[in-house]
């Protein structure tokens, strides 16, 4: 699991079908310091997280694809959890 915060939404005129239900976020991961770390990841979201939120990812692509109810989704990233700021 990895801290990120929301870049913003991906839209797909034509997606996979495991997908079609779901919210795609552009996630960029965070390193100890806040800053980034690597590239950004396309996540779906069923927590309602929006642009600038941060959030929680998981990489469990096993979890994800039985989230989406299909074992060959190609989805990997997940939002677990909306972080609160203080």
């Amino acid at each position: 699991m990895l801290l990120g915060i929301v870049e913003g939404n991906a839209t797909s005129t034509v997606k996979h079908s495991s997908l079609v239900s779901w919210k795609l976020l552009i996630v960029q991961a965070l390193d100890v310091a806040g800053g980034p770390d690597g590239d950004p990841v396309l996540a779906i979201d069923m927590l309602g997280a929006g642009r600038g939120d941060k959030v929680l990812i998981s990489n469990d692509g096993k979890g994800a694809r039985q989230m989406v109810g299909d074992t060959n989704s190609p989805v990997r990233w997940t939002v677990v959890g909306i972080c609160d700021e203080e």
